[in-house]
């Protein structure tokens, strides 16, 4: 089964430099790792046990639907930097 991934660079006060966040969004899952690839495998490791979880409470699993991604433009948003 496969499982749409977003990833997002970590960019908080305090955290170290150089991670991204990995959210799956239909499962509603959100995991932090070094890079990209690291990010990839927090949440390879994250779906496969909350799967095992959902398997072994005899929870059916969501199936993804079709997902789309893109961004808009909001005039005068406030930025922080």
């Amino acid at each position: 089964m496969d499982y749409t991934v977003v990833y997002t660079k970590v960019e908080e006060p305090g955290f170290p430099s150089g991670y991204y966040y990995a959210h799956i969004p239909t499962l509603d899952l959100t995991t932090h790792g070094k890079g990209i690839e690291g990010a990839k495998a927090a949440a390879e490791d994250l779906v496969n046990l909350w799967v095992e979880e959902k398997q072994a409470a005899g929870e059916t699993l969501p199936l993804e639907s079709d997902m789309f991604t893109g961004k808009i433009h909001v005039a005068d948003a406030l930025h922080v930097a």
